[in-house]
């Protein structure tokens, strides 16, 4: 590799992990400048058959992806990105029509015919999906399956296979793989999950890596280590790289185009840092002011003064939480104090094993300290009080998870009626009417099943059921980290306008901090299981005491942008 040649793909290394700027200042020829083109589609179209019904899910994308070029499609739920990923890794199904043209390499994939299709995509796509839970076998090792790839496609020696996989895991950043390849999925963390496959998509050295939301469940940290490894590796082997996120911000920082849909065509296209800091299309704009932290509308939304003097509804005082034996117990909480009052706002922030969690579970009874006191309402609390549950209410991550499958989703609001007061049946359908409305829901979508609602209609299925006691206290852990950015807007301004009109207590657990910027008056900052940093949140986010804190906050995607622009 000539020195040019080097210096070239470290200044590219360095731009895709963190530092984005123009492409052209980096000498990456833009597309179309003489690079190969290694994906085009052209008037792509993907329809989907069902009871008989024709819907259409994109109408005539075009687009182009050369050489070490990073494109992103933004969007929100339904607006044909993840039909576009599919339609290139032909995993649409039977139900699928598709027209236009899919050239990879100059082949056109629906047009070789199955088998030839499937063997450009083995050896010149590699895929790395959203939920690494949902894609690996549990049953299998680690290392078993970042060979498959190999194996399936009779790529290389198979002598080689076990080799090439564990470098594939060393160059996904599992520095650690020989120790880590004879594990099954469970015994690995999220981010590993995910950087498992990271590995498994590039083993076969494709030329293009479709990248479907991998981090949107990831700590912000644990996120920027993952997208830091497909920008280098994109940078370092000379691969294209499709990113589909609903986040314009984490496009921006990551990608050198982006291409926003709305309902399966593109309606803005252009540079992805301008696209973030000066949207022209209406639609554009709505995907920018939705990002958690950058809303116009903060103070339209922000929680109420909390009630001074008021006595706590939740009281804390070092509660600690330890698993595992005596001998090498995991400290999972240490001596924690927290306190809640009428009104508050309180953030918890921190990475996955930062004790945020195990402190939820404590505070709604779900977990006893092993140390400590923990009172609610001035009532001392045990696992599994069911007094409890009538003053603090979950607001749980995944709402499909959340719901009887088999039960009509207004059956499930009224559960906790039903199990924790005294209140009469003729009383419930007025009630059940009642709660829909106050979420912004049709009160006729009660007669559905959770698989007939979307996401962001389910979340506010499960903030009805939290308020059908009349709490106190919501607790929202991850409540909003599956949604699109606009769907988690509209639900953040729904908790807090209910949080005014019912003077209610939020405690809000989550890794994005951009979400505790916009929606909580003060935060706590976790680390292995000690609150590091607490106080206002604006105090927090402009003057940061801990070089953790200062981390978090520097992982929050589009910062750079603003910083740029200042």
């Amino acid at each position: 590799m000539s020195s040019d040649t080097a210096e070239h793909v470290r200044r590219r290394a360095h731009r895709v992990s963190g530092e984005p700027a123009a492409r052209e200042a980096h000498g990456v020829p833009p597309s179309g400048s003489g690079a190969e083109q290694v994906l085009d589609l052209r008037d792509l179209s993907v329809q989907y058959t069902r009871r008989g019904r024709i819907a259409s899910a994109v109408g005539g994308v075009s687009l182009t992806i050369a050489e070490r070029e990073s494109v992103a499609l933004v969007g929100e739920s339904g607006s044909g990105k993840s039909s576009i990923a599919r339609a290139v890794l032909g995993l649409l199904g039977q139900r699928a029509r598709v027209a236009g043209s899919v050239r990879l390499g100059g082949e056109d994939l629906l047009a070789v015919g199955d088998r030839a299709a499937r063997r450009l995509r083995g050896r010149d796509v590699g895929y790395v999906p959203q939920d690494p839970g949902g894609s690996l076998d549990p049953l299998r090792r680690v290392l078993d399956q970042v060979v498959e790839p190999l194996r399936v496609h009779r790529i290389g020696d198979p002598r080689d296979h076990r080799d090439r996989a564990l470098q594939a895991l060393r160059d996904a950043g599992l520095q650690d793989a020989e120790a880590l390849a004879g594990r099954r999925p469970h015994e690995l963390s999220g981010g590993q999950r995910q950087r498992v496959l990271i590995a498994a998509a590039i083993v076969t050295e494709p030329r293009l890596i479709i990248a479907d939301e991998p981090t949107s469940a990831l700590d912000v940290t644990v996120q920027r280590g993952i997208l830091d490894r497909i920008g280098e590796l994109t940078a370092s082997h000379g691969t294209a790289l499709l990113l589909i996120t609903h986040d314009l911000a984490i496009a921006a920082d990551r990608t050198d185009r982006t291409l926003a849909l709305r309902r399966g065509s593109v309606v803005d296209e252009g540079p992805s840092r301008r696209l973030l800091s000066s949207p022209e299309h209406p639609y554009t704009r709505a995907l920018v002011e939705a990002i958690p932290g950058r809303s116009r509308t903060l103070e339209a939304i922000h929680p109420p003064v909390p009630e001074a003097g008021a006595p706590p509804l939740v009281h804390i005082e070092g509660a600690a939480k330890s698993f595992g034996g005596r001998r090498d117990p995991v400290h999972a909480l240490r001596p924690t104090d927290l306190q809640v009052r009428p009104g508050d706002s309180v953030g918890i922030a921190g990475e996955s094993g930062s004790g945020k969690t195990t402190l939820a579970r404590i505070l709604l009874g779900l977990t006893s300290p092993d140390t400590g006191e923990v009172k609610v309402s001035g009532r001392p609390v045990s696992r599994g009080d069911r007094a409890i549950r009538r003053v603090v209410q979950p607001v749980f991550q995944n709402p499909h998870s959340s719901f009887d499958p088999a039960r009509t989703v207004g059956w499930s609001v009224l559960e906790p009626v039903r199990a924790l007061t005294p209140r009469s049946r003729a009383g419930r359908p007025e009630l059940l009417h009642s709660l829909f409305t106050d979420v912004g829901l049709d009160p006729s979508l009660a007669a559905r099943r959770p698989d007939e609602l979307s996401g962001g209609q389910l979340q506010r299925v499960a903030i009805a059921r939290a308020l059908s006691v009349e709490p106190q206290v919501l607790v929202c852990d991850e409540a909003v980290s599956a949604l699109d950015v606009t769907v988690q807007a509209q639900i953040l301004a729904l908790l807090a306008r209910l949080q005014r009109e019912r003077h209610l207590a939020l405690v809000f657990i989550t890794h994005d901090l951009g979400v505790l910027q916009q929606v909580c008056r003060d935060v706590l900052v976790m680390r292995r299981g000690e609150v590091l940093e607490r106080g206002r949140t604006s105090d927090v986010f402009s003057a940061p005491r801990t070089p953790y804190t200062r981390e978090l906050i520097a992982a929050i995607p589009g910062r750079e942008g603003d910083a740029e622009g200042d």
